[in-house]
């Protein structure tokens, strides 16, 4: 689907704008432990904006529910997870960590549903 290749690329830009950002704006002023926390999230925002790159890609061969459900799922796991983390390493308010597990469930639904629909479809 077009619409997952766009909000692949933007997921994309964002990520490398919030890894400089996290290592040249906020080195300093956070501790190393959140800057770490930081790093988690733009690291997970990265592999999984590939993810959804790919979910595009193979929505456009095959046109799949399960694809359909899969890039959304990898969405809703970025805001959830990455999200969550850049949310707890500026802030330290742990109820935002506490989003984080919700998100990488959504991670794991939409890698299996990636998974079923390239096994079942090529």
């Amino acid at each position: 689907m077009k619409l997952f290749l766009v909000i692949g690329a933007i997921n994309g830009f964002i990520a490398v704008a919030l890894g400089a950002f996290g290592a040249h704006g906020l080195e300093g002023r956070l501790s190393e432990k959140a800057l770490a926390t930081w790093e988690k999230a733009v690291n997970y925002q990265m592999f999984h904006t590939m993810a959804l790159l790919v979910t595009g890609l193979v929505f456009a061969k095959i046109q799949s529910m399960g694809l359909l459900w899969a890039g959304w799922l990898f969405l809703i796991g970025i805001i959830l997870f990455s999200g969550s983390l850049y949310l707890y390493s500026t802030t330290g308010v742990k109820t935002f960590a506490m989003v984080t597990p919700i998100g990488g469930v959504a991670f794991l639904a939409a890698w299996a549903l990636l998974g079923y629909a390239v096994v079942k479809y090529l």
